[in-house]
């Protein structure tokens, strides 16, 4: 060890001591005999000591005596602006820490940092400096490809990296200029403002080419998108062998192809994993039965199919592709439902009286024939418009659905009584043409048919998470945990300003107290208003092997059983149903599982998230691809968002942009925060959370993933005409 390297150590064994609650201050000579220091090198130690003065971790007196600092020490997530600044998210802590542009250290998006914070801040403000890089977040990014004379740079896609990849002869992988390249990063800057160097892995193809653009995205968010020899290779050979069964002896499972099937899906939809029957017993009764692909008859625990399909978590559905969990082979064939076929499943038969209160249930393996392939726009055409033609077509359905949409409707008046929390916000649907480009955006709008599969699909889960959670097996549970005190105190003081009332008892509320909010402001001016603040007040739903319930959907009792072609969790517990069904879970294979499940649930969890980014990415991509088609045109929108920086508007085609403060010519404009407005200080004109706005289209960033717009006068009204 040499001697600075020595030094270093005997810092770190001193800022240790000062952890201490009974350390008291010392002199540098007290020091450097507690430190062995030898007086050759009490110069050094002198300086080491006055550099931790002036970064703050130590405090030095008047009298010279070296003491502990008067601020903390946390370790975090760097996350980077593009103007240089950064905040660092503390586990465990809902306010994150500032970090000044010149007081990063270097640090990049993604990094493990220690910082330093000052104490006496207000929790909300605090300010801060990096300390040490404990970890590199990012060891892979994608970017444009330059030459330069023998060596190349890679200019990153995401923008919050300000430093530019250094490609050294030899390492291009004979990358040209124009395209976009997949990099490895061999070697970080010191400080702020330098290079990163690395490595090409993969060629993405020139950046104008179609599909490029998102699969850069792809690649960015590190979501694997083709499949290893081994894995398909076990898919081809799981699907001839389960179609040979399928046409042999069907021990063990419960025949229900006398049953009217069916499966009801989006047009294009190729993956169809659950389908629905509904039967009128002889007691007035209706059984409902909701069944589901049985893919863990084909992906058997612990195979290539089955590690791969933990290791992607979920499929992720892009505007122009869709990235599944399994390979196609079985997605897409012998696990799919396709009409006029036998097939495994498992399924779920829920009774249900005249009231659609559950009486009865029963999960059971089952060989089931789908008799129709439905789709959405069909079934809602024969249920609410009555459509003739189609009526006549499937004249041998109509009474069927007819009736299944009674139920529904039930179930779903009966989940509004416990206090069911429905934030029906319009999602995205990106029309592209062959060439990849986006020619429509527009709100994809739900219908009676999407809800019917919704409220059925909802009961089968939570029937399934009762079930097992009752019978005290290992399970993995979707859960959706209550606000935290704190945003909740945010949302009660928000809607005050309305006159509105939200009871709270210890900080906690009940998920009827919510819907009855919302209830309240439907079809008022307040109601987009509230209805964002609300949903901004939850928490994020994950996966986890304790039943805490979901606060959402106002259920004691929920899982996700349905989709196991596309879920990790809904495959797993499908494997833990047929294992009790058979023949029980013994003492040890109950804890082989209580081994696993916390770590696939983490996983699950991960990966969901992961998906979730990666889908909002690139439909974020493509909305701003196309208003770069629409500038100077006008929109009418809803002010979807009020901060200090700028207004965020949402467009009826659900395009969302920003009014920067800073192009408010009109007038100099002061936040509100508790009313989440802004308000101009001479006029009063308010710009309000939830209010309709008509802007301008000014500009549009792909790279940046921003849409820029400006006000507009409202229409004038007939009044005024």
């Amino acid at each position: 060890m040499t001697q600075d390297e020595l030094l270093k150590k005997r810092e770190q064994v001193l800022l240790k001591l000062m952890e201490d609650p009974m350390y008291q201050p010392m002199r540098l000579q007290d020091i450097a005999v507690f430190l062995d220091v030898p007086k050759s090198k009490r110069k050094d130690l002198e300086s080491a000591l006055d550099a931790l003065v002036r970064e703050g971790r130590i405090r030095v007196s008047k009298n010279g005596k070296y003491g502990k600092s008067e601020s903390q020490e946390k370790e975090g997530v760097f996350a980077a602006n593009a103007k240089g600044f950064g905040f660092v998210r503390i586990p465990g802590e809902e306010n994150d820490v500032f970090i000044p542009r010149d007081k990063t250290r270097g640090a990049l998006q993604g990094d493990t940092v220690r910082i330093l914070i000052p104490r006496g801040q207000q929790l909300e403000r605090r300010e801060g400096r990096v300390l040490e890089i404990v970890a590199r977040g990012v060891t892979r990014l994608v970017g444009y490809y330059r030459r330069e004379n023998r060596s190349g740079v890679v200019l990153p896609d995401n923008t919050r990296f300000a430093a530019d990849v250094i490609i050294p002869q030899g390492a291009s992988l004979g990358a040209q200029t124009g395209e976009k390249v997949l990099v490895e990063i061999t070697a970080y800057p010191k400080e702020r403002g330098g290079d990163l160097e690395g490595r090409v892995l993969e060629r993405l193809g020139k950046a104008s080419a179609v599909g490029v653009d998102l699969t850069s995205i792809v690649r960015s968010f590190e979501i694997p998108d083709t499949f290893s020899e081994e894995c398909l290779a076990e898919a081809v050979r799981a699907e001839r062998q389960g179609t040979e069964v399928l046409l042999g002896e069907v021990a063990g499972r419960r025949d229900l192809r006398a049953l009217c099937t069916v499966t009801i899906d989006g047009e294009d939809s190729k993956d169809l994993d659950d389908a629905i029957s509904l039967t009128e017993l002889e007691n007035g009764n209706v059984q409902l039965g909701v069944h589901i692909a049985d893919v863990s008859e084909y992906v058997k625990e612990g195979g290539p199919l089955d590690r791969e399909a933990l290791n992607r978590g979920t499929s992720v559905y892009l505007p122009d592709r869709v990235i599944p969990m399994l390979p196609v082979e079985l997605s897409n064939g012998i696990c799919s439902l396709n009409e006029g076929e036998d097939r495994f499943a498992l399924s779920c038969l829920m009774e249900f009286s005249a009231e659609g209160e559950l009486v009865h249930s029963e999960i059971c393996e089952s060989l089931i024939r789908s008799d129709r392939r439905l789709t959405y726009t069909t079934v809602n055409q024969i249920i609410t418009n009555h459509e003739p033609e189609l009526c006549e077509h499937y004249a041998e359905f109509v009474p069927m659905l007819e009736r299944m949409d009674v139920l529904a409707r039930q179930l779903r008046a009966l989940r509004s009584e416990r206090g069911y929390i429905d934030f029906d916000f319009p999602e995205s649907k990106v029309i592209l043409s062959p060439s990849g480009k986006p020619l429509e955006i527009r709100a994809y709008e739900r219908n009676e048919a999407t809800r019917l599969i919704e409220d059925f699909m909802l009961a089968a889960n939570e029937t399934v998470a009762k079930t097992y959670c009752l019978k005290h097996v290992p399970f993995v549970y979707r859960i959706h945990e209550a606000p935290t005190p704190e945003k909740l105190q945010v949302l009660k003081t928000f809607v005050m300003n309305f006159g509105l009332n939200l009871k709270l008892k210890n900080g906690e509320v009940t998920p009827r107290e919510i819907q009855k909010l919302l209830l309240r402001v439907e079809g008022t001016e307040a109601e987009d208003l509230v209805s964002r603040m609300a949903l901004r007040t939850m928490t994020q739903a994950s996966y986890s092997v304790e039943c805490v319930g979901h606060f959402g959907l106002a259920s004691r009792y929920y899982t996700h059983f349905t989709s196991p072609i596309r879920r990790y969790p809904d495959l797993q517990i499908h494997r833990i149903i047929k294992e009790e069904l058979r023949r029980g879970l013994s003492e040890k294979r109950k804890e082989h599982y209580r081994a696993i499940l916390s770590g696939v649930s983490d996983r699950a969890s991960q990966t969901e998230r992961r998906a979730q980014e990666c889908e909002r990415d690139a439909v974020k991509y493509k909305k701003c691809e196309y208003m770069e088609g629409h500038i100077n045109e006008i929109y009418e929108g809803i002010i979807s968002g009020v901060t200090r920086y700028g207004i965020y508007v949402e467009l009826k085609n659900t395009v969302d942009g920003m009014i920067r403060v800073s192009e408010l010519r009109d007038d100099h404009y002061q936040y509100n925060e508790e009313k989440a407005e802004l308000v101009g200080e001479f006029t009063k004109k308010r710009y309000r959370l939830g209010e309709p706005l008509r802007v301008r289209v000014t500009g549009a960033d792909r790279l940046m993933r921003t849409v820029d717009f400006l006000p507009e006068p409202p229409l004038p009204s007939e009044e005024e005409d």
